[in-house]
C-alpha cells in the first residue's frame, strides 16, 4: 500500500490558489481512476483505490499547510506505512510553471508543508514537485502562492494534473524518471513546453 498526499489549504477560499496544486493533482487522480468518494479522517480527507494493481490511499490534509505533517503521520501510522511509502504532491516555486520534478528526500526550500511532514515522519519521502514559478523577489512569495492561478494559467494547470493522473501508475511502480518524462512529453505534445526543453526526470 502507498500513501499519496496532495498539499494545500482547505476551503473554497483557497481552492484555486497556486499553493493548492497538490490538492488539484490528487483530485484528478481520484477522478480519473474511479477512487472512492472522499471522506473525513486523519485530520484530512481520504479516497481509496487501486493503481498498477496496488492499493493506494489519497490524502488531502485539512490542518492547513503549516501543520500537514500531523495528518500525514496519523494516516501513515494507521496503515503502518514507512516514510518510503509516502509520496507528496507539492507546489514548487523553484520550477517554472508547468515543469515537474520527482525526488526522494532533499531540502524543503522553505516549504512549510514539507517542513511539517519532515518533522513528523522523517525526510526520505518522495516529492512530486509541481512548478508554479517564482514571483522574482522573496517579499512577493507569500502573496504569490496564496493567490489564485490566473485564468490564462488554467489550461496548463489542468493539462499538468491530467498528465500526472494519466501516468500515476508509474509512480506506484516506483518508475519515477519514466513518470516524469511521460508527463513532460504529454505537456510538450499539448504545446505547453518547448521541444528544446530538457526532460523532466
Amino acid at each position: 500500500m502507498l500513501l499519496l498526499v496532495g498539499l494545500g489549504n482547505p476551503g473554497a477560499k483557497y481552492a484555486r490558489n497556486r499553493h493548492n496544486i497538490g490538492f488539484m493533482a490528487v483530485d484528478e487522480i481520484a477522478r480519473r481512476h474511479g477512487f472512492s468518494p472522499w471522506r473525513r479522517r486523519f485530520q484530512g480527507e481520504t479516497s481509496e483505490g487501486t493503481l498498477d494493481s496496488e492499493r493506494v490511499i489519497l490524502l488531502k490534509p485539512e490542518t492547513f499547510m503549516n501543520e500537514s505533517g500531523r495528518s500525514v503521520q496519523a494516516a501513515a501510522s494507521f496503515f503502518k506505512l514507512g516514510v518510503g511509502d509516502v509520496t507528496v504532491f507539492q507546489d514548487e516555486l523553484e520550477l517554472p510553471p508547468c515543469k515537474l520534478r520527482v525526488k526522494v528526500g532533499g531540502g524543503i526550500a522553505g516549504h512549510n508543508g514539507l517542513r511539517s511532514i519532515s518533522a513528523h515522519i522523517g525526510n526520505e519521502y518522495r516529492r512530486v514537485r509541481l512548478g508554479i514559478g517564482h514571483p522574482g523577489v522573496k517579499e512577493l512569495v507569500h502573496g504569490h502562492v496564496l493567490s489564485d492561478f490566473a485564468k490564462a494559467d488554467m489550461p496548463w494547470v489542468e493539462a499538468l494534473c491530467d498528465a500526472v493522473a494519466d501516468n500515476a501508475g508509474l509512480l506506484i511502480g516506483r518508475r519515477d524518471s519514466t513518470f516524469a518524462n511521460k508527463v513532460h512529453l504529454a505537456l510538450q505534445a499539448k504545446g505547453f513546453l518547448d521541444k528544446g526543453d530538457v526532460g523532466a526526470a
